[in-house]
């Protein structure tokens, strides 16, 4: 092979990185979702809305362990403004408390607009004490105010979800 044979060779590969790079680079910055021919709308892996438990029953299950992997059913309250990099589940009519859910690996997103819409996520809840300063990063990237950034002052103890897939129930139904 000559030299500008390797010059051009290399030249193509690095063309080639910087490209998959950039592609990458924008999957990350937007919420990925696989649509199955259902019409399902999923992020991250894909699961079927069978079998999951409501978030009540969660909670009532986590009353006597630490962690469980489960698939939960529940209502978004609320999801980071920012970038979609996590979200609140409500608990059903009637119970207690939210849920924060995250993304196992940082993997996907969740769009910014679900808040209000029904979801499945399957993965591994957690009980957690949260530090004083991700609570107030969590305030910060839902929009809240500094005062009530500033009000946060206590860790908290909270039941935590870590997501390796959501099924979006309301949005694939509406297309």
């Amino acid at each position: 092979m000559s030299r500008i044979h390797i010059v051009l060779f290399c030249l193509a590969v690095f063309a080639w990185s910087c490209q998959s790079n950039t592609e990458k680079q924008q999957g990350e910055d937007q919420a990925e979702a696989v649509q199955t021919a259902a019409e399902e709308i999923h992020f991250g892996e894909t699961i079927a809305a069978e079998g999951a438990i409501s978030l009540t029953e969660l909670q009532e299950k986590m009353s006597e362990a630490d962690s469980m992997r489960i698939k939960v059913t529940a209502s978004v309250t609320e999801v980071c403004q920012k970038k979609g990099c996590w979200m609140n589940l409500a608990s059903d009519p009637g119970g207690e408390g939210e849920v924060m859910v995250r993304f196992k690996d940082y993997g996907f997103f969740m769009p910014k607009d679900l808040a209000g819409e029904r979801v499945v996520v399957d993965g591994w809840a957690y009980r957690q004490t949260v530090p004083v300063a991700e609570l107030q990063h969590y305030a910060e990237d839902a929009g809240k105010s500094e005062a009530e950034i500033a009000a946060i002052t206590e860790p908290e103890e909270r039941l935590t979800f870590l997501a390796s897939v959501v099924l979006l129930l309301d949005r694939g139904q509406q297309q």
